[in-house]
């Protein structure tokens, strides 16, 4: 029965192409739309995922994101130090300065300012220069996406010189760096080299990174600092989390791609669902010839369904394919934020589950109550 099924299906190749068309236009838009989303969610978090080695940050108690900076006292490093099982704690500066640059051009840029004994936080993408250059008076390392916004179209170059807060700046190595929400330039630098090109500010400590010792689990660690210090401890997958949270609940960027897949859902339904029943009602003789012959309901619904299900194959499998293509061809020619994991490809299937089901039922009823006579009548 599941071999006439399919030669009914694609029997009719005008009306086969129809539906399988509805369901793979809904899996483009809800895998394209999706990993869209989930690309700008993995931008926001780029600079805490950059920064490997502290397992815990440590930040005012009303921060709510990483780029919410509330800056800290320089007596705070040392009160983390002092909690028990914390192994070492260290300076990080995190804020945006304004370059002047050769040209007499400015250029806002994320400025990171590591710990000047240990530069931890330093970026491991370096391919020219070298992390110890930071040591160098006036060192800055930047990152290769803002190199080429800044000069575009010249090769890379050691030794350039810019200006923030009007002192100047020696490029001593080109790193790469995962893109960041705002795109700015990321330029690395020591602290004391930070808070000197960094506007002048009273309290100027944006975190304090620290590390567990060995065998005291991270969060047991957190839950310390937070009950001695009085500040917010968080393990590097905890703000992680939290800066998502935030973009989830108080920007309108998840409303909007909702509403996106919300249509896809609902297009991809009506064209497969209108295109099954049409095809249903077409064939409602071949039906009735087959319950004439003994076929009953249930094998009737299972050739419905399985007729479906193989709409629904082929369409996921054509609709995401369709869209990690699309995915690579614009990560490769544009700055668009593009990242799909394996939930956007479980969410789409469960949609396209839910389209084929729609679409079934849509028809099924017809075919239920079909009359075997029909097959003998003009």
């Amino acid at each position: 029965m599941l071999w006439i099924a399919w030669k009914m299906l694609v029997g009719n190749r005008v009306k086969y192409l129809g539906i399988v068309f509805g369901v793979v236009f809904a899996a483009v838009l809800i895998a394209q739309q999706a990993s869209i989303f989930c690309g700008l969610m993995s931008l926001t978090v780029s600079q805490i995922r950059d920064v490997e080695g502290p397992g815990i940050w440590v930040m005012d108690r009303n921060v709510q994101f990483v780029d919410d900076v509330k800056p800290l006292s320089d007596n705070d490093l040392f009160r983390v130090k002092s909690v028990p099982g914390v192994k070492w704690a260290v300076r990080f500066y995190k804020g945006i300065a304004r370059a002047r640059l050769e040209e007499g051009l400015y250029e806002q840029m994320i400025l990171l300012g590591l710990d000047d004994a240990t530069l931890v936080g330093a970026p491991q993408g370096l391919f020219m220069g070298s992390v110890a250059g930071l040591r160098s008076p006036d060192a800055v390392i930047i990152d290769d996406a803002g190199y080429r916004r800044i000069w575009p179209g010249e090769p890379y170059r050691l030794g350039r010189t810019f200006e923030m807060n009007d002192r100047r700046a020696v490029l001593v190595g080109i790193t790469k760096a995962s893109r960041t929400f705002t795109s700015f330039p990321i330029v690395y630098t020591r602290y004391s080299q930070a808070v000197v090109f960094a506007p002048p500010e009273r309290k100027v400590l944006s975190f304090v990174l620290a590390q567990a010792m060995p065998g005291i689990d991270p969060t047991e660690v957190c839950r310390r600092i937070d009950e001695r210090t009085g500040l917010q401890a968080l393990t590097r997958q905890q703000f992680l989390w939290k800066t998502i949270d935030h973009y989830l609940q108080k920007t309108g960027i998840p409303v909007n791609f909702g509403i996106t897949v919300l249509l896809g859902f609902l297009v991809g339904t009506a064209i497969a669902g209108q295109t099954f029943y049409l095809f249903t009602v077409e064939n409602i003789r071949q039906y009735g010839a087959l319950k004439a012959m003994g076929a009953s309901n249930g094998t009737i619904l299972m050739m419905v369904l399985a007729q479906g299900v193989q709409v629904g194959v082929v369409g996921y499998g054509l609709g995401v394919g369709l869209a990690a293509i699309f995915g690579w061809v614009v990560k490769g020619a544009s700055r668009l934020a593009f990242f799909m994991p394996w939930q956007v490809l479980a969410i789409t299937a469960v949609a396209v589950f839910l389209i084929v089901i729609v679409a079934s039922l849509l028809s099924i009823r017809k075919v239920l109550v079909v009359d075997p006579a029909i097959v003998f009548r003009g």
